[in-house]
């Protein structure tokens, strides 16, 4: 009997060390943006980023009518509706009817000729490394069947699949990283609201983000819809502590900074832009002392909008233009695509993924796994640096119309033009400063017409 009695003055005492044991176990920012970036993600370079829902069934934005980035957007036609704008509310008034509610669009999002295996096999093709998937936007409408939200996913309506883990798989099966997009809010839910928002966090958000992750494993969590509350609010130092050092992911997952209003270029792995925005007043800092990530969709828009015309998209030039300009500056590209709500993905975009696969066949040691070159400087228009694997790239926009002069060289070697089986191509270097002269080409011998690449190998 006294051994028990002095068991249970010893639990007792115990209980509230084990309480500030686990309040402990809540790091600080500090104690979190130490973490190393896992490699594999400064690595990649280039990942897909893929905005399916609810919102694809209407698929509607104004594009020539606006001027503002985010008014072109059709992943928020809930929200426009819901304000009144009355370019969303004519087009569904006179589309669908003054009855018709957003609701009602969850059956007609069915998914009907969606495979996950073509859809992996295309980025896999487009030379993506990762790929993102919504997991659930602003809408709130989940594509796992999620016990927190039982009637408004797309296991239980719509296409009666669960689209997360049909991509999760075919994704990794093609040996690419796996990640989802997360919204910390959710426009039409009763809890998140001033008054509630506690609960919201504790009931919805915090528990159904684990769910996710003890569920699909991924490699990278890109949340958003941050920016009504601070990061205490929605407790995402608890989110994010449980994540590095108890989730089944720790050592390898990676997220974003859209955790808190305050926190966008200040916290997380890696720092977002979006169109090239960038919503805190100090910006994004120093690009290539952080990691960052521009994403933006193929079009105007994230979600698919029908209205869109061939002139409303990049170019496949343009887009390897990008994509290159955003290495260089120490970054990766989160390219999107937009799949319509039957499953296929637009011909216009598997068109550019395709040609980006191409040119990063013939060129991708430039820009997988580089770094940028802070300590030399181009003298040349549209000519971009990256360092890789002990070599110099030096990646051109346009044909040449003289000698490429960099400056800050001490040693370099053999030079060569990446996808030409021609031989050398002439580098002098004196006095710090190296001069390739790129040869005239005739359209035959172009190895990648929309940028060339010239490696000099052992650069320092």
């Amino acid at each position: 009997m006294r051994t028990k009695i002095a068991s249970l003055v010893m639990l007792l005492l115990l209980l509230p060390m084990a309480g500030i044991r686990a309040q402990d176990k809540i790091k600080t920012w500090d104690e979190l943006d130490r973490r190393p970036i896992p490699k594999w993600w400064t690595d990649a370079k280039f990942g897909i980023f893929i905005h399916w829902g609810v919102y694809s069934v209407p698929a509607y934005a104004p594009v020539k009518e606006v001027k503002g980035v985010y008014e072109k957007y059709a992943e928020h036609y809930e929200a426009r509706l819901k304000s009144g704008n009355k370019l969303f509310t004519d087009f569904h008034n006179r589309t669908y009817g003054k009855n018709f509610k957003y609701a009602d669009f969850a059956p007609m999002f069915k998914a009907e000729y969606f495979r996950a295996d073509d859809w992996a096999k295309l980025f896999r093709k487009a030379g993506a490394r990762y790929v993102v998937l919504t997991s659930k936007h602003h809408d709130g409408f989940c594509l796992w069947n999620s016990r927190y939200s039982p009637h408004w996913n797309s296991v239980v309506m719509g296409p009666h699949m669960d689209i997360m883990d049909s991509i999760s798989r075919a994704v990794t099966c093609q040996g690419m990283h796996f990640g989802f997009y997360y919204s910390l809010l959710e426009w039409s839910h009763p809890l998140y609201d001033k008054k509630t928002i506690g609960r919201w966090v504790d009931e919805h958000m915090f528990p159904q983000l684990q769910e996710l992750v003890v569920k699909y494993k991924p490699d990278v969590i890109y949340a958003d819809g941050e920016w009504d509350y601070d990061s205490e609010t929605l407790k995402s130092r608890k989110f994010l502590s449980w994540l590095y050092d108890e989730s089944p992911v720790r050592n390898s997952v990676v997220v974003n900074d859209r955790w808190g209003y305050e926190t966008r270029s200040k916290h997380g792995d890696y720092y977002t832009t979006e169109y090239n925005l960038v919503h805190q007043k100090e910006g994004i800092g120093d690009k290539a002392s952080h990691p960052w990530e521009e994403s933006r969709g193929i079009g105007t828009s994230y979600g698919y909008n029908r209205f869109e015309r061939a002139e409303d998209y990049l170019s496949s030039k343009e887009l390897i233009h990008l994509l290159v300009r955003t290495v260089a500056n120490g970054g990766n590209l989160l390219l999107d695509v937009g799949p319509e709500a039957n499953g296929l993905i637009p011909v216009i975009m598997q068109e550019r993924l395709l040609d980006m696969g191409k040119w990063l066949e013939v060129n991708g040691e430039a820009i997988y796994s580089s770094h940028p070159c802070r300590n030399l400087t181009v003298r040349n228009k549209n000519v971009f640096l990256t360092r890789a694997h002990g070599n110099l790239y030096v990646i051109g926009m346009d044909c040449p119309d003289g000698p490429v002069v960099i400056d800050g060289i001490s040693k370099a070697g053999r030079a060569s033009l990446l996808g030409e089986t021609k031989g050398r191509i002439a580098a002098t270097l004196r006095k710090g400063r190296l001069t390739v002269n790129i040869p005239p080409l005739s359209i035959c011998h172009l190895p990648s017409p929309s940028a060339w690449v010239v490696k000099v190998e052992g650069v320092y």
